[in-house]
């Protein structure tokens, strides 16, 4: 689930959830309002909901981003979704709370650790729910039906359906999908098909490489029942294939005709180089670092990953918004 991811970052969900970044802050006397605050956090994992800027991308490539009450909209439904995505990552942890507690690194998450008791964390749920499908119910009916979809898929997946090999990275991917779709109904604005063919597959690929790294570790049946109906070989292949195609669909994109004339431009093929080079680094994160806990997470701590799709953005907006230097 979530996502996802986001999923995100590995987690129940499979969209790269993890323990929680590093400190900045001295820890709060342990069992101090202040240390349940902290887990609370923790929990619903701010750090993740970067994978909810996929609720943004109908703005920018419908060249919305100049018009302040679409603009509005769209950051209204991002918000949305995080806060969902708050609620689902709890959900995650109270499920999976006995799995997280035999697991080397999981089991530091503040509600197996019991920094966050188990009540709390289920009036977490409740409350950040209530407070997304508010929101959602603000904005258009559509909008608030994608947002009510996705956490309900996650409810199942989160009880059931995460339990079943290659189902599980399929609904991971399709949450993706319904980031899109959200963030286009958020704006009235119809979504390409090459967006939801280009998100579904990036997330099927982001989804098997994380399988493929679970796979890898220790106990791994143990932390995910799904693991046990994966094969090395077949998450290799999965791999090879979702990979190619996510760069060729986003090259066909590009060359086709219509989003040449929309833009104006020639040159959105050459950001095509982009999508390869994430596409390769996140191979190399998936073999080179076998003791991290996720490769979803890693990537965002992985300094050339996060330059290239900086840069991959930048060029973008500049492109699509026929930006030049004064």
């Amino acid at each position: 689930m979530e996502g996802p991811p986001p999923d995100a970052a590995g987690d129940s969900s499979g969209e790269g959830f993890d323990s929680g970044p590093p400190p900045i802050l001295p820890e709060p006397p342990k069992g101090s309002i202040a240390w349940v605050m902290k887990g609370m956090l923790r929990t619903i994992r701010p750090h993740q909901w970067v994978k909810n800027l996929f609720v943004l991308a109908p703005l920018v490539f419908a060249k919305h981003l100049t018009h302040e009450s679409v603009l509005i909209s769209a950051v209204g439904g991002f918000a949305v979704f995080c806060v969902l995505a708050g609620a689902v990552y709890t959900l995650n942890d109270l499920v999976d709370v006995e799995a997280d507690r035999v697991h080397p690194v999981k089991r530091k998450r503040p509600i197996a650790s019991g920094q966050v008791p188990i009540p709390l964390a289920k009036g977490m749920v409740v409350g950040l729910l209530a407070i997304a499908m508010i929101g959602a119910s603000l904005g258009p009916p559509l909008f608030a039906g994608a947002a009510a979809l996705y956490f309900a898929l996650n409810l199942a997946y989160s009880f059931k359906l995460k339990k079943i090999a290659y189902l599980d990275v399929g609904l991971i991917s399709f949450f993706f999908v319904l980031r899109v779709l959200a963030g286009g109904f958020a704006i009235r604005t119809p979504v390409s098909w090459y967006m939801v063919a280009c998100t579904a597959l990036l997330a099927l690929f982001l989804g098997f490489g994380k399988r493929r790294h679970e796979l890898a570790g220790a106990n791994a049946a143990k932390q995910r029942a799904a693991l046990e109906s994966y094969s090395p070989r077949v998450l290799t292949v999965a791999l090879s294939v979702t990979g190619l195609a996510s760069v060729g669909t986003y090259l066909a994109y590009t060359l086709d005709p219509a989003t040449r004339a929309f833009f104006g431009s020639e040159w959105l093929w050459l950001t095509t180089i982009h999508p390869v080079f994430g596409v390769v680094r996140f191979l190399q994160l998936v073999r080179g670092r076998p003791k991290s806990e996720s490769p979803t997470q890693e990537m965002l701590r992985d300094v050339p990953f996060v330059m290239n799709v900086s840069l991959w953005v930048v060029e973008i907006i500049a492109i699509v918004y026929r930006l030049r230097p004064s």
